[in-house]
């Protein structure tokens, strides 16, 4: 959440197509990091203890935007619903006589097998470099950023998460894809009812990994 200073500096680094100026990536990863934000649980407040440090949320306002459009759903006695935000979204129970809803996947390569899961009662979120990318002499860099580099992520990558609900899901897909597919499997199965499916394509071929727990449908 306090990766604002360098994602700014990457926002503008994508609109002129120029990598950020190293002098200024560097003051603005020292005001980089949870530790330098202090939390008064007593009056609700923030105290950013650093100077220009700036809060980012980004990372988990879709995901709670549509926990809070489900929860106006079943406030009206909608139990079986689904709200879509670009990506993301938000399943309640299943459509009349269906076991859940099919969503189908994205794919990194377009001519790839269609794959699909079957969802209810949960939020699911994917992360990735396929519509929102930007190239620098010829290297590849997403708009997910690296808060210990500052720079956009340069691994072609696809990260969908399901977890209970769809802020988690959100929350929990951009670190995975800082973290790439060893790492990220890790981070996963230590959060309760939370599942991913990770495609990497870091030269040709295109690396797969899954959760023990992520069920995939080819049909």
């Amino acid at each position: 959440m306090t990766v604002g200073p360098v994602v700014n500096l990457w926002r503008y680094a994508r609109r002129v197509k120029r990598l950020p100026d190293p002098v200024k990536l560097e003051k603005a990863r020292k005001a980089v990091g949870y530790q330098k934000m202090l939390l008064n649980t007593n009056d609700h407040t923030v105290e950013l203890l650093v100077p220009d440090m700036r809060l980012d949320v980004g990372g988990i306002g879709k995901g709670y935007a549509l926990n809070e459009a489900m929860k106006v759903l079943k406030t009206n006695g909608i139990s079986r619903g689904l709200v879509s935000g670009g990506g993301d979204m938000s399943v309640s129970g299943p459509p009349p006589g269906k076991d859940g809803w099919k969503i189908e996947l994205s794919r990194i390569e377009t001519n790839a097998p269609k794959q699909f899961v079957l969802i209810k009662n949960c939020g699911l979120a994917t992360s990735g470099d396929m519509f929102q990318r930007l190239e620098i002499d010829g290297k590849r860099y997403s708009h997910i950023v690296d808060p210990r580099t500052g720079i956009g992520l340069t691994d072609h990558s696809l990260v969908t998460v399901i977890a209970p609900d769809s802020m988690t899901a959100d929350a929990v897909s951009k670190p995975v894809s800082v973290l790439g597919p060893e790492r990220g499997l890790q981070f996963v199965e230590s959060i309760a009812g939370a599942a991913v499916r990770i495609l990497r394509k870091p030269k040709d071929k295109v690396e797969v990994a899954l959760s023990h727990n992520f069920d995939l449908l080819n049909q």
